[in-house]
């Protein structure tokens, strides 16, 4: 069994990204600059948001953070979102989800420049995916996919099943893995919560990204020997022995999994510092203009 740490490969590929700023910068180039917009004080939030502000920083990006009330209106949430996208040193920008409830999250979406969507949400940039075309991918699949690739798995003629059909995680994993490319050529079953005896369908796997949303919902009993496991899941549990209350886990029992998997992603450490760093990865494209010209 070996883990899967995506808290290591997200440093380095930081790494990689602080060179070609600093070669940008020595050349007198733009630097790399991206926005984003925290609407209300949810905590889980703050701290992503605060993540993303310190990666930019530890990279050499400008970064501009955007704090409004949640008594903020629509209408004052697109007015940022229009400026944002006639701001030309704003190479990209993402609005945190969630919204509050007053808000349209598909208007905010569909608000947004394509090409300034490092969160690739938009319905242009996920169309440009399906079809294979230049766009920013949306940033947690892209960050499975540097680590799939990175960590030499072969994904080619494997049978993935993806646990989960949501629009930010699921349904784009499940095009990538099976689309012609060097991290692709899977064999796709995409389940959720409607799928009827699951636990079959995962037992055939060779790769699972488990993406539902429900804490520890694979088991032992539901995967074969040599799985590579792909939990995407941030759930926070009940712990009084820690000192905020909670613990954060998978949407794998990681306990029952791990001795039976050839691979597998833990929780915390795993597949979250990939999502920010792939947002980097998106803000460098846009600012060198490598998916729209």
């Amino acid at each position: 069994m070996n883990i899967l740490d995506g808290k290591a490969l997200s440093e380095t590929i930081k790494q990689e990204i602080a060179v070609q700023v600093a070669e940008i910068k020595a050349a007198g180039g733009k630097i790399p600059h991206l926005a984003a917009v925290l609407v209300g004080n949810d905590p889980a939030s703050q701290s992503y948001v605060k993540s993303k502000v310190r990666s930019c920083e530890q990279v050499g990006f400008n970064s501009t953070l955007i704090r409004q009330d949640d008594s903020i209106t629509e209408e004052a949430l697109l007015a940022i979102i229009d400026d944002l996208n006639e701001d030309p040193y704003v190479d990209g920008f993402i609005v945190q989800l969630p919204l509050p409830k007053h808000i349209d999250e598909e208007k905010v979406t569909l608000r947004i420049d394509p090409k300034k969507d490092v969160d690739g949400f938009h319905p242009i940039n996920f169309g440009r995916m399906a079809q294979g075309l230049a766009c920013y991918l949306p940033a947690t699949p892209y960050g499975i996919l540097q680590m799939l690739e990175r960590n030499g798995i072969e994904t080619s003629g494997k049978h993935c099943v993806v646990v989960g059909r949501s629009n930010i995680v699921g349904t784009p994993m499940s095009i990538l893995l099976s689309r012609k490319a060097k991290v692709g050529n899977c064999t796709v079953t995409l389940t959720h919560s409607r799928t009827r005896d699951l636990a079959a369908e995962t037992q055939r796997a060779d790769i699972i990204v488990a993406a539902i949303g429900i804490p520890g919902f694979i088991s032992g009993d539901m995967v074969k020997e040599g799985v590579v496991i792909i939990d995407v899941g941030i759930n926070r549990v009940e712990d009084a022995s820690r000192k905020r209350g909670y613990r954060l886990v998978g949407d794998v029992d990681f306990e029952s999994v791990a001795p039976k998997s050839s691979f597998i992603t833990p929780v915390p450490g795993g597949v979250g510092p990939m999502t920010v760093t792939s947002l980097l990865l998106n803000t460098l494209k846009a600012s060198k203009k490598e998916v729209y010209g």
